[in-house]
């Protein structure tokens, strides 16, 4: 039996939890924009832009500890827009603070 790759997806699709909190990233040449919501699609606080630099992507990490508090979460899946190269320098974040690209 061949897999197929919509397969793959929903079973991605199906490990999203209630204790779930979802993360988009539209990732620019200076300044990023996040925004979360619930694992039903629900807005949770409020978009928060950030920079490219470590300063950002500290504040990028407070950002999502202050929603897990606030909304009584417990772990994070977090998706990027990976267009053109401004996406390297939020994976060299992400690795150097031990966590891994899901895909």
């Amino acid at each position: 039996m061949k897999f197929k790759t919509q397969d793959k997806q929903n079973q991605l699709i199906e490990n999203i939890s209630s204790s779930h909190l979802v993360v988009g990233v539209d990732i620019a040449q200076e300044a990023h924009v996040a925004r979360a919501v619930s694992f039903r699609g629900i807005a949770l606080g409020r978009p928060l832009e950030f920079g490219s630099l470590g300063e950002g992507f500290k504040a990028f990490g407070l950002w999502i500890q202050d929603l897990f508090i606030s909304c009584n979460l417990s772990k994070v899946i977090v998706g990027m827009e990976l267009t053109g190269h401004y996406w390297l320098s939020r994976r060299e974040s992400n690795s150097s603070l031990g966590r891994h690209r899901l895909s």
